[in-house]
């Protein structure tokens, strides 16, 4: 009983900080929310708001519940995956008091941009844009996008290319909408160094295309610190996540690195928190992807340990 009390208290401190979070960003202008901490006083931490991705808000229940849930245990903001029900989302958006912290494209590994077929691009590029407009909806500005998988179906040159011009045919919509596409760092075998990130961005060239910077995903392959600092501005949005080089290694299986909570695996969490307020990261959000969320008492362990992560 006593254990189970001291649960409820956490939580509603939890739920207090977050609103009070919430409160104080929502005051800002809309235009200028995403740079509303772009230049932090000397020392001073940047805004960093709670969210949590759909797919790691494993409660069981209704949107309307598992919005619930991610409320009590402190989350701001979720991340759902596009091609819900809109009307569902928005009506457990608004009697929760959650914000979309972005939307995370459904379509993107299934029908993807840098596919053979034309019409799987086609319908490839349906999906990102149904994205957007379920962004619009939700009064988010970023859509997360894996833009092609490098593979049997596409080299990586061919994956660059027809993933470039899907999405520069999203653009018109991304624009209109006010809605970032933001692309995300994962286990594709495309895009693996800071520099063709930079490249990928800069060729594109369009205000309307940055990243969704996944911490965890890109410990296999470098040091997010040293991501950070590359990309500076163009990351738009960011994905907290822990990732054990020794776990992986111990078991011969690199995806086994994942099945560590927060600030028991290799990020440099004060590294980076630091490198995030050199640059400037105006996108506001962290989104956890991470395990651990399948109840109450899970989700008020991941919103516990990113208020931990986000002190620096």
């Amino acid at each position: 009983m006593k254990k189970h009390l001291q649960r409820q208290v956490a939580s509603r401190r939890q739920f207090l900080a977050s609103s009070v979070a919430l409160a104080a960003w929502a005051a800002f202008p809309p235009a200028a929310r995403a740079g509303a901490e772009a230049e932090p006083a000397a020392g001073k931490q940047r805004l960093l708001l709670k969210a949590i991705m759909w797919q790691s808000l494993n409660v069981k229940g209704t949107v309307l519940q598992r919005m619930q849930a991610a409320k009590e245990a402190g989350f701001a903001g979720v991340e759902p995956m596009s091609h819900m029900a809109q009307d569902d989302v928005v009506a457990a958006l608004e009697q929760t008091g959650l914000r979309a912290a972005s939307v995370c494209c459904a379509t993107h590994w299934n029908e993807t941009l840098s596919h053979p077929n034309p019409s799987t691009r086609e319908r490839g590029l349906e999906g990102l844009k149904q994205a957007i407009r379920d962004a619009k909806r939700y009064g988010a500005t970023s859509v997360l996008l894996v833009p092609g998988v490098v593979g049997k179906q596409a080299t990586y040159a061919e994956c660059w290319q027809r993933s470039i011009e899907q999405i520069r045919l999203a653009l018109p919509l991304a624009e209109s909408s006010g809605v970032t596409i933001s692309i995300e760092n994962v286990w594709n075998d495309f895009i693996t160094k800071h520099e063709e990130a930079i490249r990928f961005l800069d060729e594109i060239n369009s205000p309307w295309v940055k990243w969704h910077f996944d911490i965890g995903n890109i410990i296999w392959y470098g040091e997010p610190i040293d991501w950070i600092r590359a990309l500076g501005k163009r990351i738009w949005r960011l994905h907290i996540k822990e990732y054990s080089r020794d776990r992986a290694m111990r078991s011969g299986e690199r995806g086994r690195g994942f099945n560590v909570p927060y600030l028991e695996g290799a990020n440099n969490w004060k590294g980076i928190i630091k490198a995030l307020n050199e640059v400037g990261y105006e996108g506001g959000w962290g989104i956890a992807e991470q395990g651990g969320g399948e109840s109450p008492a899970g989700l008020l362990d991941l919103s516990t340990r990113m208020d931990k992560i986000f002190a620096g």
